[in-house]
């Protein structure tokens, strides 16, 4: 138990190194990619503020990487100090000195998705909420209900409430469409009522649309106007939408089976976050297999040698095993691949793959 302890304390300070590491060089990429997005319309400390609500997303897509490397400088580690010689000449299997590492590794796993998955979420949004604010001045918003779908714009000429019951999957076309618009001092201006509303450079285009003016003084009724097309003027695009709708990294975890269920109520294709959350419950499998790759290429003594070609296969090999799993993420999403299939095959394939590597090297 002791020399377990032991082993799981130093795989779990090297991960926290590295991820500290990482986390400064992440923080000094993000804000000069930020001051060259935003230097001419963003002050320093604006700019200082994208760049910390953009890091956690960058370190959440790089834990793989931090994981293997960590496996890699504690059994290089482990190696040079004679310490695997020495667990290996008291009987002891060198899978015993993997096993806390894959303990240690399958709980920062749960424990990252359970806890960083949400503050990545909440920081993603609020970082999209900010770039379209200093961008275009004013930021929209998007709801998904069993309602419909609901849309909030803003700009020069005031802001404007969308709701529509059916839209197509990108969101730039809408359907029995009711538009709320208000003037930029605040109070509504005007009801406008739609049969389709579809998004074009600049504007929404209305038809067959009846607008009534909700100007004070004015009857409603007598002031409404009928119109075969009618242009409301938009400043939303559709990668804003996009940005929005179909990301389904921007939802928590926890709040996911709630937003899948919403979103096919409202009649809209949920596979893009099917498969990001199996691939979430997936993620902690994923990091396990990570383990056992960098261990199946550096558990060995190091007078063998040949150190850097096992630390370039290793990496090389992880590598590899991340872009089969977004592979597969992309066959998931496009409905080539079962949700579970894309999710599950790659981590479980990897994890196989790699305990084989490590059987080998054991136990010839």
């Amino acid at each position: 138990m002791i020399l377990h302890a032991y082993f799981a304390r130093r795989f779990l300070m090297m991960f926290l190194g590295l991820f500290a590491v990482f986390a400064l060089l992440q923080a000094l990429l993000d804000l000069v990619e930020q001051l060259r997005r935003f230097g001419d319309d963003a002050t320093f400390g604006q700019v200082v503020q994208l760049a910390a609500l953009k890091l956690p997303d960058g370190l959440y897509q790089i834990l793989p990487l931090v994981m293997i490397l960590s496996t890699i400088a504690l059994f290089i580690s482990l190696a040079r100090s004679s310490e695997l010689v020495v667990v290996r000449a008291t009987g002891r299997s060198g899978l015993t000195v993997l096993a806390a590492p894959l303990l240690v590794a399958l709980l920062i796993g749960v424990l990252v998705v359970a806890m960083m998955n949400p503050i990545v979420a909440a920081t993603s949004k609020r970082y999209a909420d900010l770039r379209e604010t200093y961008r275009t001045g004013s930021a929209s918003a998007i709801s998904i209900g069993p309602e419909g779908l609901w849309l909030r714009q803003g700009g020069d000429e005031g802001q404007a409430v969308i709701r529509a019951d059916r839209a197509n999957a990108e969101a730039t076309r809408l359907y029995d469409v009711s538009i709320v618009t208000y003037a930029p001092q605040g109070g509504p201006q005007s009801r406008i009522l739609a049969a389709e509303a579809e998004l074009t450079d600049g504007a929404w285009r209305l038809t067959n649309a009846t607008a009534w003016p909700l100007t004070p003084g004015l009857n409603p009724e007598l002031g409404a106007r009928a119109h075969d097309m009618l242009l409301l003027p938009s400043n939303l695009t559709q990668d804003s939408i996009r940005d929005r709708f179909g990301s389904p990294s921007a939802v928590a975890i926890w709040d996911l089976p709630d937003f899948i269920s919403d979103l096919e109520q409202a009649g809209f294709s949920a596979r893009r976050h099917l498969v990001w959350f199996q691939m979430e419950l997936a993620r902690p499998l994923f990091l396990v297999a990570m383990v056992l790759v960098g261990a199946a290429f550096t558990m060995r003594p190091a007078r063998l040698g040949r150190t850097g070609v096992s630390v370039l296969s290793a990496i090389l090999l992880g590598f590899g095993l991340y872009y089969v799993r977004n592979f597969a993420q992309i066959m998931g999403e496009n409905g080539q691949l079962q949700p579970l299939l894309a999710a599950w095959v790659p981590p479980v394939a990897a994890l196989l793959l790699a305990l084989g590597l490590v059987l080998q090297m054991e136990d010839g």
